[in-house]
C-alpha cells in the first residue's frame, strides 16, 4: 500500500462529496478550506499529512515487532533446506536470502564525536556521500542562518560494539547551498571533492582537497584547487577513465561543461534541457547525462565541441525529468529514476527498458539511486521520506523503511549502503542521515 494514499480513498464506504472531507472517527463530513492562513484549516494537504503520519507511526510499530519475527516461512534454515531439496532455484534462493537479511535489519542510532561541540548535532543533514572504500562519508548540513556546513566523518568505529564515528577536526562553511557532490581521485583515490553550489548570485563549481578537513593531517594543506563561477549547477561527476584523465563534468542549465583540472582546458556541449544527473563510464570515454526533459544521452568526451545534437551517442527517453542515473559495472545497463517516481533499467545495447522497480515516490525532488551489485540491491529514498529496497534481479520490493522523524520537505533521509562500512574490515549495512541524527541498519 502506498503510504501517500489519502484517508478519503481508504474510506470508500462514505460517498465522496466535492469540497467536503469525511472523517470516519467522528462519522461526519467537514468542509475543506482552500487556504492555509486560517487558525485551524482543514485542507487536503493537512488531511494527507495526517494520514501519512498515522501510516508512518504504524510502520514504526511494525519495525519494533520485526526484531522478533519476519514473515511466515522466511528463515535461513527453511530456505537452505528447500534449496538442498531442489525446491528453490538459485535466483529465487538468492532473492529470498536478501529479503531475509534486509528484513532483519534493525535501526540503531550512531553517536557522532566532533571536536567542536558547539556545532555537533545542531544542523540538519542534507547529503551524505561515501568514498569508494566506504571508509569516510562527506556530509553536507544546512546551517540555520543560511548556507551549508561541510565535514568528513570517519566510519572505522562502526566495526565495534559501540556505534561511534569521528568527525574530522576541520569544518568548512559556505553561504551557498549545495546541489550535488562527488568524490574525486586526483592525487590518489578519493583525494578531493567536487561541489556544485548555488546562490542568488551565479553558482560555483569547486574542487576541494579532502585533507582540508583535517588540521592534523601531515604535510601542506592546499586550499581550493579549482573554483569558477557558472550558471545554476545541477550535477557533477568525476572521470576515472584514463582517456579523459583528471577531468570532471558539471551539469548546467542547457549545457554540459567538462573541465580538465590540471590543464584548465574546458569543453562545452550545448543541450536542449537542464542536466540533472551525470556519470562517466570507465571502460569507454563516455559521459552519460540525464535531463529535465526526460532524455538520457551519452557524450564521447574525446571529440571536440560541435554545434547541434549530432554528437549525442545513446539516447533514451523517460516521460518525466531524470533525477538520477547509475551505470552498472559491465556498462551494458543503465539505471535511471525520474520525477514521476519511475525507476527503469535500460539495456544500452538495444536502447530498451528491461526492468521497472515500482513503489518509488517522487514529484519534484532531485533524489539519488543507490545500487549495490555485490549484494544485488537497489536502494532509493522517496519524497515521502520512505527508504525502499528492491532486489536487482527480479525488481521485487524487499522492504519499506519509515523515517524515524515525521515526513517533511526538509527531513528527507540521505542514505549510504555498503557491505563494508568502515573499510575492508568494516560492517555491512545501511547508513541513514535524517535531521540531526545518523542511524545504522546492520545487514548481517
Amino acid at each position: 500500500e502506498d503510504p501517500s494514499s489519502s484517508s478519503s480513498a481508504q474510506n470508500s464506504v462514505a460517498p465522496e462529496l466535492p469540497g467536503f472531507y469525511y472523517d470516519p472517527e467522528k462519522n461526519r463530513y467537514f468542509r475543506l478550506l482552500p487556504g492555509h492562513n486560517n487558525h485551524n484549516p482543514l485542507t487536503k494537504d493537512s488531511i494527507q499529512h495526517k494520514a501519512m503520519e498515522c501510516k508512518r507511526l504504524r510502520l514504526l510499530e511494525e519495525e519494533e515487532k520485526r526484531k522478533k519475527t519476519t514473515r511466515a516461512g522466511l528463515n535461513s534454515s527453511v530456505l537452505l533446506q528447500k534449496r538442498q531439496l531442489g525446491l528453490l532455484g538459485p535466483t529465487s534462493y538468492c532473492r529470498l536470502v536478501h529479503e531475509l537479511k534486509v528484513n532483519c535489519m534493525q535501526r540503531r542510532k550512531i553517536e557522532i564525536h566532533s571536536p567542536d561541540s558547539s556545532v555537533a548535532g545542531t544542523n540538519n543533514f542534507k547529503i551524505i556521500v561515501a568514498d569508494v572504500a566506504c571508509e569516510r562519508i562527506f556530509t553536507v548540513n544546512d546551517v540555520e542562518h543560511g548556507g551549508c556546513k561541510y565535514g568528513i566523518i570517519n566510519l572505522s568505529g562502526l566495526g565495534k560494539e559501540s556505534l561511534t564515528v569521528e568527525m574530522y577536526d576541520n569544518l568548512y562553511f559556505t553561504n551557498r547551498k549545495v546541489n550535488s557532490v562527488c568524490w574525486a581521485s586526483l592525487t590518489h583515490p578519493d583525494s578531493h571533492l567536487c561541489l556544485m553550489g548555488i546562490a542568488e548570485t551565479p553558482g560555483c563549481a569547486s574542487l576541494l582537497p579532502a585533507s582540508l578537513f583535517s588540521s592534523t593531517n601531515p604535510g601542506d594543506r592546499p586550499g581550493m584547487l579549482c573554483s569558477f563561477k557558472i550558471s545554476t549547477a545541477w550535477s557533477c561527476a568525476w572521470c576515472l577513465n584514463p582517456q579523459a584523465d583528471n577531468c570532471f563534468s558539471t551539469g548546467l542549465t542547457r549545457r554540459v561543461l567538462v573541465t580538465n583540472v590540471v590543464t584548465g582546458h574546458r569543453q562545452t556541449f550545448g543541450t536542449s534541457s537542464d542536466v540533472l544527473a551525470q556519470q562517466f563510464a570507465t571502460q569507454t570515454p563516455v559521459l552519460y547525462n540525464g535531463c529535465r526533459s526526460g532524455e538520457i544521452f551519452g557524450i564521447d568526451v574525446r571529440q571536440r565541441n560541435r554545434k547541434g545534437q549530432s554528437w549525442k551517442a545513446t539516447r533514451l527517453f523517460h516521460a518525466s525529468a531524470v533525477t538520477s542515473i547509475h551505470l552498472m559495472e559491465a556498462e551494458h545497463y543503465l539505471m535511471a529514476a525520474d520525477m514521476a517516481g519511475k525507476i527503469k533499467l535500460w539495456d544500452l545495447r538495444t536502447a530498451k527498458c528491461v526492468k521497472q522497480y515500482k513503489g518509488h515516490h517522487n514529484e519534484y525532488a532531485l533524489l539519488p539511486l543507490h545500487v549495490n551489485e555485490e549484494e544485488g540491491l537497489l536502494i532509493a529514498v522517496g519524497q515521502d521520506c520512505y527508504t525502499r529496497i528492491w532486489s536487482l534481479q527480479d525488481a521485487h520490493l524487499l522492504r519499506t523503511i519509515p523515517s524515524p522523524h515525521p515526513s517533511s520537505k526538509d527531513a528527507i533521509p540521505s542514505v549510504v549502503f555498503s557491505s563494508r562500512l568502515g573499510g575492508s574490515r568494516g560492517v555491512p549495512g545501511l547508513l541513514m542521515a535524517v535531521k540531526q541524527d545518523l542511524y545504522h541498519f546492520s545487514y548481517n
